[in-house]
């Protein structure tokens, strides 16, 4: 589970009224290394983010401190903010003071967070965009030194790896080919292991560089690209030929669109009304093909040059 997954399970997690203790909320003290803690009036929005991320296997600041996390993973401008990334606001008047939570979705006045020690527990709250003082993306290095593998492959996705294929926390060959892709990129030994180097190149990595061949090239023997330029030739072939009936082949497939368009019309009552216009309803059939075929066309292309697929 991710720590997002994690602190959603706590939802309605609220401290105990009198001088009894949550239990649920002391343990989240501990977690982070905080077991001297007394009782749940303590601070305890940063126990509960540093907590659900150690239970996922990430290391966290290991601090009561809601700025500590300022510094944490890696920065992420709030137009690119994704639900699960660490959001810290300001609270009060002192530079120390601040309030951390969970990312879950952003307004142009509000930032809406999933977090714990709001109203006394763990809910759903916004507070003012003007609050806020950073979100950070945890990059999954975790208290092993071993990073969490969904974390890494959405963060190698992000970079333009895009063999990685499917993030679903699996070491497939996909994600192995997809890392060692990167470190031949960055210099790193080729080898499979998500060790300290690798994580930490990872972090300061910019986006992947694409060919300048292959950045204007087209995918050799696609079969998306070849059926799309079948359908394109057909189709023109066949809007001519509605137009100027001279290409037998082609006048077969228009006279097809335009049976289908009669049958249709003539079930409406309409046929009278319809007919003059019937080869340019075909025309319109055959130009809606050509679309949809130079649209995948342009697509499949498109993601080849971004390096999304072979």
């Amino acid at each position: 589970m991710t720590p997002f997954q994690i602190a959603k399970t706590y939802l309605g997690t609220r401290e105990v009224t009198g001088p009894a203790d949550n239990p649920r909320i002391m343990a989240m003290y501990a977690s982070v290394g905080h077991d001297w803690v007394e009782h749940d009036e303590v601070a305890w929005c940063a126990a509960f983010v540093g907590h659900c991320l150690e239970k996922a296997g990430i290391r966290s600041t290991r601090q009561l401190n809601a700025r500590s996390y300022l510094t944490f993973g890696e920065a992420v401008p709030v137009d690119k903010a994704r639900e699960g990334d660490i959001a810290v606001f300001q609270r009060g008047s002192s530079s120390w003071q601040g309030h951390v939570a969970f990312f879950v979705k952003a307004t142009a006045s509000q930032i809406e967070v999933l977090g714990g020690n709001q109203s006394n527990g763990v809910t759903i709250a916004k507070y003012p965009r003007t609050r806020l003082l950073g979100i950070r993306r945890p990059i999954g290095v975790a208290s092993n030194s071993k990073p969490l593998l969904s974390v890494v492959q959405q963060k190698l996705k992000d970079l333009g790896y895009h063999e990685v294929g499917t993030v679903d926390g699996k070491l497939g060959p996909r994600t192995r080919a997809a890392i060692l892709a990167f470190k031949a990129d960055n210099g790193l030994p080729l080898s499979p292991e998500m060790d300290v180097a690798f994580t930490q190149a990872l972090q300061k990595a910019p986006p992947r560089e694409i060919a300048p061949e292959r950045a204007k090239g087209k995918p050799q023997g696609s079969r998306i690209v070849g059926a799309a330029n079948a359908q394109i030739a057909t189709g023109l072939v066949g809007a001519v030929s509605v137009a100027g009936a001279v290409i037998a082949p082609a006048i077969e497939a228009a006279e097809r669109a335009k049976d289908v368009t009669e049958r249709a019309v003539g079930l409406l009552n309409l046929t009278e009304f319809i007919a003059p216009f019937l080869p340019w309803i075909g025309v319109a059939i055959l130009a809606v093909v050509i679309v949809l075929a130079w649209r995948a066309r342009s697509a499949r292309i498109e993601d080849f040059r971004t390096g999304k697929t072979p």
